[in-house]
């Protein structure tokens, strides 16, 4: 599993723009000279991350980005199209990237991914929150199982 100290792993995600499905590599997102807070959760539209995990980081956006945070993603283990329309869905304009992960190759490198498939889910991501600056995880906040406290706005907030 990734850890406090380590480089965010190379990995290619996705997003919706007007124009269709675009890529974005973590070099990007995690760039050199920026302050990102991502956080990753099972799946688009399922209760706790539609309710709660989406809603709580829109909340506190303001608040978040005058800690100094250059962009607020959310990345789960879905397709562009999926995270595009949950973006609609959820209201999320421009104040949280929503990235998919749809093959979950950047859930996997994080050591983050989540066997659901017990319940017909297939592999997701744990759901976490990081801090990450210049590339490097300054902040990270697992969540046990089930839970929904320290991954979230308020959590992460608190930790900048």
């Amino acid at each position: 599993m990734a850890n406090v100290g380590d480089k965010v792993p190379s990995a290619t995600l996705r997003y919706m723009s007007p124009e269709g499905p675009k890529a974005m590599t973590t070099e990007e997102l995690f760039a050199p000279g920026r302050k990102v807070v991502a956080f990753a959760l099972p799946g688009a539209f399922t209760p706790t991350c539609s309710a709660k995990h989406v809603p709580g980081f829109l909340a506190n956006h303001d608040a978040i980005k005058t800690k100094g945070v250059d962009t607020i993603a959310c990345i789960s283990v879905n397709d562009p199209f999926v995270m595009g329309a949950w973006a609609k869905d959820q209201g999320t304009g421009d104040k949280i990237m929503m990235l998919g992960d749809g093959n979950g190759d950047f859930t996997e490198a994080m050591g983050l991914a989540l066997d659901a498939s017990r319940n017909g889910l297939g592999r997701r991501s744990q759901r976490y929150a990081m801090v990450v600056e210049d590339g490097t995880i300054t902040g990270l906040f697992v969540e046990k199982p089930g839970a929904f406290e320290v991954s979230t706005a308020e959590a992460v907030l608190k930790g900048l």
